[in-house]
């Protein structure tokens, strides 16, 4: 495998408004080749993608035809962001928002969405496995850790035997929490549990100390509202929503570790779009200074901005999957 292009996150202390206000100019009106409204050839970046042509009006893309992309928080500033900077080149996007991550990649294969963001690869693998689906990563955004909170203690060693935390129910995400109990020593793990795909049914129980209670992803920092429930295992999408900050948490995995790469969040698309020139401008879009500070001031800091090609997004899916199917 080849070493990730990972780019450390900034401090959100350094981040202006004016940085993300910056890149957010309207597109001139002029008259492009196709005779729609939109910028000129010229007002296009020299950037842009080969074989990238400005959408006609009906096209997709185009403003009576807008990119559909499936993402968890819509409002988010970096998609408002990406919103500007795609329009100004032309490009209109609708970002449709969800609160279910299982919801997005039936709607992605149905057609009902072009494209989404949401997801990790290994996410992906299992869904596609699951489903014999072959919905393809085609640009990267991030790697953030998943992490360990609670309202009672501030320490795991502060959590008593027996207490009762909740973790995701979806296999990814509770296959990940599972490696986050086991390095706290919170829980213990049969010897021969598979990383990527461990279940509730491979913990030691008599050498665990806490219990475990599943849940949907966007269930468990609501957990944390009932005195019985000592800690939650949050996906990063719900951590500000819950109140925290991600240095709240009280263990958490290495987004640095030689094991990240199936959890690069990604952009996916249907096979048959995935070399799409209109797709991979945005993506490009997507990875522009402006998009990268608003990601950072959305995140605060949790996590690692990662621009990996296609191919090799690709190429690490195909390896997940292969693991996935062979464990």
């Amino acid at each position: 495998m080849t070493k990730l292009k990972l780019t450390g996150l900034l401090a959100a202390a350094a981040l202006t408004l004016g940085l993300v206000a910056g890149c957010s100019s309207s597109p001139s009106d002029t008259t492009t080749p196709s005779g729609t409204t939109g910028p000129s050839a010229a007002a296009l970046s020299s950037d842009a993608v080969p074989g990238f042509k400005v959408p006609g009006d009906s096209d997709l893309g185009g403003k009576n035809h807008p990119v559909k992309v499936g993402v968890v928080g819509a409002g988010d500033p970096q998609f408002r962001v990406l919103t500007d900077a795609a329009q100004a080149e032309g490009i209109y996007i609708d970002f449709q928002d969800f609160t279910d991550y299982a919801q997005l990649n039936p709607a992605l294969a149905a057609k009902q969405l072009d494209m989404n963001q949401f997801q990790h690869i290994i996410y992906l693998a299992k869904y596609n496995i699951s489903e014999k689906q072959d919905l393809t990563p085609i640009g990267s955004t991030a790697i953030y850790p998943l992490s360990l909170f609670s309202r009672k203690y501030t320490s795991v060693n502060d959590i008593p035997a027996g207490a009762t935390i909740t973790i995701p129910d979806d296999l990814t995400n509770q296959a990940r929490g599972l490696q986050v109990l086991q390095s706290a020593g919170l829980i213990k793990l049969k010897d021969g549990t598979p990383t990527l795909s461990g279940q509730l049914s491979d913990i030691d129980q008599a050498a665990s100390k806490v219990k475990l209670t599943p849940m949907p992803a966007d269930q468990t920092p609501r957990s944390l509202d009932d005195p019985t429930i000592a800690a939650a295992i949050i996906n990063n999408d719900y951590v500000a929503d819950s109140g925290f900050k991600p240095q709240d948490a009280i263990a958490k995995d290495d987004p640095n570790s030689d094991g990240a790469a199936p959890f690069i969040n990604i952009w996916v698309s249907r096979a048959e779009d995935k070399d799409s020139p209109l797709f991979a401008e945005i993506i490009r879009l997507a990875h522009t200074d402006a998009w990268d500070q608003a990601l950072l001031q959305n995140s605060a800091g949790s996590g690692l901005l990662v621009n990996e090609t296609p191919a090799r997004l690709q190429e690490v899916l195909a390896d997940v999957t292969a693991q996935l199917k062979n464990g």
